[in-house]
């Protein structure tokens, strides 16, 4: 392998390669040496600016903590985490839809009984939400691990929040026979994702807007049911289409319910005005074999 081109380096670089011996790796790396071999020769990348994407590469992992990923933020706003959601979470129209996880998804989440206020006592308006988690036929699915998390009135999740130490609007629930589960926070809102790094300068570069639709996540575990990442959108959120990590998706919009303190389904839980937000998750089972 000497005195290699343009034109040759390519081969050469598979070709040492040939003895990888897992298949699927074998053929991840080929084609990714092929399409990024060919990626630099379309744009005629110089050394410049190969310096200064190896540069803002470096940034990104620096910037990685447990409760920051930056790459992943990468990933999202390029559309790849939606890509590889799309590719291998396609499900029937009636089933809940994938969303992507985000980064913002923690393991040391307490564990709360039915309709518990998992507000960590922060400001806002107060959000009362009743789930129920079935099968495709309408079955109640009794025992499914319900992962819930979101951000506050002003757009932070609970690591974000000056003085937070304890977890907050963040907890996992299990369903009861019926299939239900609830709890009280507060109203999330929209937000900018994190703009003070290099997905940011990306961001900027590309005109294109931080701001995220609010949105409530929850994650869905049951035995025999495909695992659901999935989020919910206010219908009436100004954000809605233009989602910087592309997750907005028609079937997981849904009315926000407002009302005064004295009226609707939650009059007695509260004296101020507040949301309530109801939803049916369908899962889908796991494929035979």
């Amino acid at each position: 392998m000497r005195d290699l081109t343009s034109e040759t380096i390519t081969e050469a670089v598979i070709s040492t390669m040939r003895d990888t011996k897992d298949s699927r790796v074998a053929e991840i790396l080929e084609s990714l040496v092929r399409h990024v071999h060919a990626f630099v020769r379309e744009v005629e990348l110089t050394e410049q600016e190969w310096a200064r994407g190896v540069a803002f590469l470096t940034r990104t992992g620096q910037l990685c903590t447990p409760t920051r990923q930056e790459f992943i933020l990468l990933s999202d706003v390029l559309g790849i985490t939606m890509l590889v959601d799309a590719l291998g979470n396609g499900r029937p129209a009636e089933a809940t839809q994938n969303s992507v996880l985000g980064p913002f998804f923690r393991d040391d989440r307490p564990q709360h009984a039915d309709a518990a206020d998992i507000s960590g006592g922060l400001p806002g308006t107060p959000l009362f939400f009743e789930g129920r988690v079935v099968n495709r036929e309408g079955a109640p699915v009794a025992g499914a691990a319900v992962d819930v998390w979101h951000s506050d009135a002003d757009g932070h999740y609970d690591m974000d929040v000056p003085g937070q130490v304890d977890p907050a609007m963040r907890a996992l629930f299990r369903t009861d026979e019926t299939g239900h589960f609830s709890f009280r926070s507060i109203r999330p809102s929209s937000y900018p994702i994190p703009g003070d790094g290099p997905v940011g300068e990306l961001m900027s570069a590309t005109s294109r807007s931080l701001m995220r639709p609010a949105h409530v996540h929850l994650l869905i575990e049951a035995a025999g049911f495909q695992r659901v990442t999935t989020m919910l959108f206010p219908s009436d959120d100004p954000y809605l289409d233009a989602d910087p990590v592309f997750g907005v998706k028609e079937s997981l919009t849904e009315s926000f319910d407002r009302y005064e303190a004295d009226a609707g389904p939650c009059r007695e839980l509260t004296d101020e005005p507040y949301t309530a937000l109801r939803r049916t998750f369908v899962l889908e089972p796991v494929a035979a074999g």
